[in-house]
């Protein structure tokens, strides 16, 4: 089938490389020209694992494009995807002007009968919204049908988890758009589950602001963990072995963050309010999000007299490893803190580190400094303390020793819980991390 993408950020892109991948023709659109050259070279904007390889393979077998030309591309085709960016405004609601900037080119655009596909997280009610906003600025007499087909992916296994994914939500209000779509996802060879449009739309936000619960019940468990006096890794494993609990996202740490979990909570609460409801529970998880990402930071601030001018190796800046997102990551809030109080911070990424220099130069920040190394190692030598953010392979292969040889005073706050407890007090390292 003939496909257009509208966006190629990491929900659009995955997505149109993954169906250029099954067979079909597909136009990636964006308006940032530099962009497109790049993509076309077989370049990606974006790190996710497996990406590029797949982009030049069907750039090669010439089916998959991109243009900035928007109206050529939404012209005749028979499914236009929409990928765009719905980013958190102040109040916790989605800004949906991409949509609609989007969604006003589609209908001034088309010139055929056409589905029009939003796999952007959107909150409930906006499939019928863009609907009715595309049949207002309809330019000729055409059909156009809307329907939903939200992602469920992780950054750094984001392709993976579109050609292997678990299920396939599309939310369709009539039997031609429900067959389209299955029709496009049919070469998949995936579990479809078809439902109205707004049970789609309401699935993707259940779905993740369920996983930040309990990601944020784990943590609060594993604070408790401290108090107490014990392990929560012991104690994440006995739960695991319960199949109605399951073993994923039982890993307590410094909290969620990324482009989802963080959007999604405050996004679902705000729509409840809208309703007039409180939905509790995402509250709650929202709040311990909130404090569980500096709690390393206040735990070394009561070991520490003062952190002007000392030496602070970080250790990962992602928000997880496998991508260079640094959306809502722990790293930065910590950073800021530290910079605040004059660290002179040098801080190591294998891929994220590009883009924090665009955040934090190298050089003087306020009080402070910070600098980036090309290794782990040479981010440990001479550091007064350190702090772990996110868990590499590259960091997590640090023998325990590393840290007694490299650093000045052998004091680490790990907050992935990477290393072994008790391998690094052996090592004579002074260690701190969640729930242990």
């Amino acid at each position: 089938m003939k496909i257009a993408v509208a966006g190629t950020g990491y929900v659009g892109l995955v997505a149109g490389v993954c169906f250029a991948e099954k067979g079909h023709d597909v136009t990636c659109v964006d308006v940032d020209e530099k962009k497109v050259k790049m993509m076309e070279a077989g370049n990606s904007p974006i790190f996710e694992e497996g990406l590029e390889e797949l982009m030049r393979k069907n750039n090669a077998a010439g089916r998959l494009h991109y243009t900035t030309d928007y109206a050529g591309a939404y012209r005749d085709k028979d499914a236009i995807f929409i990928g765009v960016g719905t980013p958190e405004q102040p109040d916790g609601s989605a800004n949906l002007n991409y949509i609609a900037t989007v969604s006003r080119q589609i209908a001034e655009s088309v010139e055929r009968d056409c589905l029009v596909v939003v796999k952007s997280t959107v909150p409930v009610g906006t499939n019928d919204k863009v609907e009715q906003f595309i049949h207002d600025f309809l330019t000729r007499d055409v059909k156009v049908e809307v329907a939903s087909n939200p992602e469920f992916l992780a950054q750094g296994s984001a392709v993976y988890d579109t050609l292997h994914a678990a299920r396939i939500i599309i939310g369709t209000e009539s039997r031609e758009a429900e067959a389209l779509l299955k029709k496009i996802y049919e070469p998949f060879g995936l579990p479809i589950v078809s439902v109205n449009r707004r049970s789609a739309e309401m699935i993707k936000y259940a779905s993740n602001d369920f996983l930040a619960l309990k990601i944020s019940y784990m943590n609060d468990i594993a604070n408790l963990c401290e108090l107490v006096g014990a392990d929560i890794d012991a104690v994440a494993e006995g739960m695991s072995y319960d199949a109605r609990i399951g073993a994923n996202f039982l890993k307590a740490g410094i909290g969620y963050g990324g482009s989802c979990f963080p959007k999604d909570t405050k996004a679902l609460k705000y729509l409840a309010k809208q309703y007039g409801y409180q939905l509790k529970t995402v509250e709650a998880a929202v709040d311990v999000n909130a404090m569980q990402k500096t709690r390393l930071y206040h735990k070394a601030c009561k070991r520490m007299i003062t952190f002007e001018g000392l030496k602070v190796a970080v250790l990962g800046l992602a928000f997880k490893p496998g991508t260079d997102d640094l959306r809502e990551a722990p790293s930065l809030d910590n950073v800021k803190l530290l910079l605040e109080n004059g660290a002179q911070i040098t801080a190591y990424d294998p891929v994220a580190a590009g883009n924090f220099r665009k955040v934090y130069p190298d050089g003087a920040v306020g009080r402070g400094s910070i600098s980036y190394a090309d290794t782990p190692e040479e981010t440990l030598e001479d550091a007064n303390i350190c702090f772990v953010f996110t868990e590499w392979e590259q960091i997590r292969s640090l023998p325990p020793e590393t840290f007694k040889e490299r650093m000045r005073i052998p004091l680490v706050y790990d907050g992935r819980n990477v290393f072994d407890v008790k391998g690094m007090k052996e090592a004579g390292i002074e260690y701190y991390s969640i729930g242990r």
